[in-house]
């Protein structure tokens, strides 16, 4: 596995995917080296000095615990880092979408991190990390993927949620493709199936999110679950506190946004009508009631 850069940048900045390119190396793919991060630094976009968000040691840290932590089961550090690095990197929505900065926190700042969660698998040829776990993909890329199912999965400041989400990768992989899981209502109630049991394995959360994406076409789920409008200031204040805010806590959940709650009424009529729903589910390997 590969080790730690010996050059981590002080800060974040913005890495294209064209020059980002170059650093995806055979030797880091296979696990094998990464690279000393000097020459990276040439073609990074830096930005603006007097942000605090953009410095780097806080999520370096974040990273370095995870791995420790979770040493022995790698995939269990999503349900732990996601809250931690949100609340660690406070960013809009549109600020999240430049694909530049989870390139760079990627390749410059923790790319032992990628290899390390995302090792490749033995078997079926030459073991390799798939590239897009570096650079791709909301749904694919090993931070950003993180960063907005806690965006999506939070319930106000509340990060439990995103914990549960975390806990499946069918979900959260299938979640971040789909539209429909920005409505608040319908992600809550999707972490309610969870936790039920009414549906946990891989094959019934894909059949699940089949039936709910399909069901969407032609119901809308703020008619039948209405949420509240995001108070934008709650999140403007939230940002603007990073400047002061203490690191993240380790042995409990930090609180995001102190936005409103999604409303309970919502989430529990979803929940019932994506439970209808499962029933009646294509899950691959399962028979359909008569």
């Amino acid at each position: 596995m590969i080790e730690k850069p010996h050059h981590v940048p002080e800060r974040l900045g913005l890495l294209s995917a064209t020059a980002a390119d170059p650093y995806l190396t055979e030797d880091l793919l296979k696990g094998v080296q990464g690279h000393g991060g000097v020459d990276l630094a040439k073609v990074v976009e830096p930005l603006p000095d007097d942000d605090a968000r953009w410095e780097a040691e806080p999520l370096r840290g974040l990273v370095d615990d995870a791995m420790y932590k979770f040493r022995d089961n790698r995939t269990d550090a999503d349900g732990w880092l996601a809250p931690r690095l949100h609340a660690t990197l406070r960013l809009t929505r549109r600020e999240a979408a430049d694909k530049r900065i989870w390139n760079h926190l990627a390749l410059a700042v923790a790319p032992d991190y990628v290899a390390w969660r995302h090792a490749p698998a033995a078997g079926g040829g030459e073991p390799r990390i798939n590239p897009a776990r570096f650079k791709g993909t909301p749904d694919r890329q090993c931070f950003s993927r993180l960063w907005w199912a806690a965006e999506m999965f939070r319930d106000g400041g509340n990060y439990a949620p995103v914990v549960v989400a975390c806990s499946n990768q069918d979900l959260i992989h299938n979640a971040l493709r789909l539209a429909l899981v920005d409505h608040r209502p319908t992600a809550q109630a999707l972490v309610r199936i969870l936790e039920s049991g009414v549906a946990r394995t891989g094959r019934e959360i894909n059949g699940l999110m089949t039936a709910i994406n399909t069901a969407g076409a032609t119901l809308v789920y703020d008619a039948l679950a209405p949420d509240e409008m995001r108070d934008p200031e709650a999140l403007r204040h939230w940002i603007a506190e990073a400047e002061s805010a203490p690191p993240v806590p380790r042995h409990e959940l930090p609180l995001g946004p102190d936005e409103e709650p999604v409303p309970e009424a919502s989430v529990a009529a979803l929940t019932v009508y994506f439970t209808e729903l499962f029933e009646t589910a294509p899950v691959r390997g399962r028979a359909l009631p008569t």
